[in-house]
């Protein structure tokens, strides 16, 4: 079982920057690929951004909605992923989750991240 716990969250105005932080215990995460995604109500949770864990290199992907504006990184020895949030706009209002696949399928599909923490919210207004 792998632990995920998500912070960073809060309220901000339009053009705003918030930095999530995901945090996982263990000596495993380095060979873990992470993901963030996010829900708002009433919509399906969708794919926000992703980092590869492919040895010293790693690969992000990020949906077209954030593309320029967030920006997702690791810190393995911290056993911590990070989605900086620049420029934020209301339509960014959501819960915030992080995600692990232990099994580096490469994937935007929430189906493919076995792991998932509590979620964060990020509220922001107009």
């Amino acid at each position: 079982h792998v632990q995920l716990v998500e912070s960073g969250g809060g309220l901000v105005q339009t053009g705003d920057s918030l930095r999530l932080s995901c945090a996982a215990p263990g000596r495993t995460f380095g060979t873990y690929d992470m993901g963030w995604f996010r829900q708002a109500p009433g919509k399906e949770r969708e794919f926000v951004a992703s980092v590869t864990s492919r040895g010293i290199r790693t690969n992000t992907n990020y949906a077209d909605s954030v593309n320029g504006r967030f920006t997702i990184s690791r810190d393995n020895a911290k056993n911590t992923v990070y989605m900086q949030m620049n420029n934020l706009k209301p339509e960014d209002t959501a819960v915030y989750y992080c995600a692990a696949d232990p099994y580096n399928r490469g994937s935007n599909a929430r189906q493919q991240y076995p792991y998932w923490g509590q979620g964060t919210q990020v509220t922001v207004s107009s």
